[in-house]
């Protein structure tokens, strides 16, 4: 399933504000964030905690028990970024 318009969007977000050398559109939405192809740590996830609190409203606790799950991989970001943006 190709990306949607809300996942290039946080897709460019990531790499952006990582500094990662790669093209948004070719991150695969369902592969894992955390040590994946990306090769995201913890540090990172924090990073990105900050830059979509900053961007969408979103809060994301790194700490929290559902950390997991919510940075699973860019779709499960992207679905728990838009169902929990302030309107």
């Amino acid at each position: 399933m190709p990306l949607t318009p809300e996942e290039v969007d946080l897709s460019r977000l990531i790499i952006k504000s990582l500094n990662l050398p790669m093209d948004p559109l070719q991150v695969d939405p369902e592969a894992p964030l955390y040590g994946g192809p990306l090769g995201l740590d913890s540090i990172d996830l924090l990073e990105l905690s900050m830059v979509i609190t900053k961007k969408y409203g979103v809060m994301l606790s790194s700490e929290g028990a559902n950390k997991t799950e919510i940075f699973s991989c860019l779709r499960t970001l992207c679905h728990y970024v838009q169902n929990h943006q302030a309107d």
